[in-house]
């Protein structure tokens, strides 16, 4: 469960290890392309659904390619657009809804497994700030700059995907992260039925966390204020497992990411083992362009987790 480019990545690994994977998507987006195509044609925000379709399907390089393809010329037509996003708009228009535009793209991207948006309708992310501001818009959260006190949903009654529902209810094991704590995942947990469902399941429950902080959501975060920050929206230790990353980080990658706000997310294993949290922490990043999680190594710590907890 979750949003964003944090969950794909996770994804792509994933997909390779023999797991049925049903991947519940947020649509609280309201940002770039997808907010346009939301505020325009009426339609939930499809450019997390689309990441996460592209990396859990089994089609050519250049498929995926096309599929995160911008315009960048399009005077104030096609300019910013992602094409994916485009082809997920007119699947909806010809199949009368978003839901199946989603399977049906699904099929014809073999996607291995499903994925699914957390509601079938857009819903409006809303955050309170420390000083009692309230802050309107997924895309605007962390452009605040302020602390974040809570986010919550409008309609706070949303229904959530039936099929997302029995996913979680049946699932072996639940996974939220890494990705944007307050703006990919946790509003997946304010659908309250999906919530409920979570809390109730015996399946493990697994918190990937991210690597570095986020500027505008989580500043100087340690991985214990992440799962605090969820105890907070849902009043409970919700995670068995804690997925954390403890591999050093070259300065110069350090401090590339400084210069935007963000730093290493720190590792305080005193304060996760007094809340009863098992934590498996090996070396989990990549750099290239970004830091990313190594997605082998990765899907290696999830599969063999779900698979312990099956055979116990």
């Amino acid at each position: 469960m979750g949003g964003g480019t944090g969950l794909s990545v996770m994804l792509r690994g994933l997909k390779e290890k023999p797991l049925d994977i049903t991947a519940i998507v947020t649509v609280a987006d309201d940002g770039g392309s997808s907010g346009i195509l939301r505020s325009e044609l009426q339609m939930p925000p499809p450019g997390d659904i689309r990441n996460v379709l592209t990396a859990m399907a089994d089609v050519e390089p250049l498929m995926a390619e096309i599929m995160r393809y911008r315009f960048s010329n399009g005077g104030e037509g096609l300019a910013g657009h992602s094409l994916g996003n485009l082809i997920l708009a007119a699947l909806t228009d010809i199949s009368g809804d978003f839901v199946t535009a989603v399977r049906e793209l699904s099929r014809l991207f073999a996607v291995r497994g499903r994925v699914l948006p957390a509601a079938g309708e857009a819903v409006v992310l809303h955050a309170e700030m420390a000083d009692g501001t309230i802050i309107t818009g997924e895309s605007k959260i962390p452009e605040a700059g302020g602390i974040i006190k809570r986010v919550f949903l409008e309609p706070a009654d949303v229904e959530p995907l039936p099929e997302a529902l029995e996913a979680i209810q049946k699932a072996d094991a639940i996974l939220l992260g890494p990705g944007s704590l307050y703006t990919s995942i946790l509003p997946n947990l304010l659908v309250p039925k999906l919530a409920e469902a979570v809390v109730s399941s015996n399946a493990i429950k697994i918190f990937v966390c991210n690597v570095m902080t986020q500027p505008g959501e989580t500043d100087n975060y340690t991985v214990s204020d992440h799962l605090q920050a969820v105890y907070d929206h849902i009043g409970l230790h919700l995670f068995d497992y804690v997925i954390v990353n403890d591999g050093e980080i070259p300065e110069q990658v350090q401090s590339k990411y400084a210069e935007k706000g963000a730093r290493p997310v720190v590792l305080d294993q005193e304060a996760l083992d007094g809340n009863g949290y098992k934590v498996i922490a090996d070396k989990l990043v990549l750099f290239r362009t970004y830091l990313r999680h190594d997605t082998d190594k990765l899907s290696h710590h999830i599969y063999q987790l779900v698979q312990d907890w099956i055979s116990r």
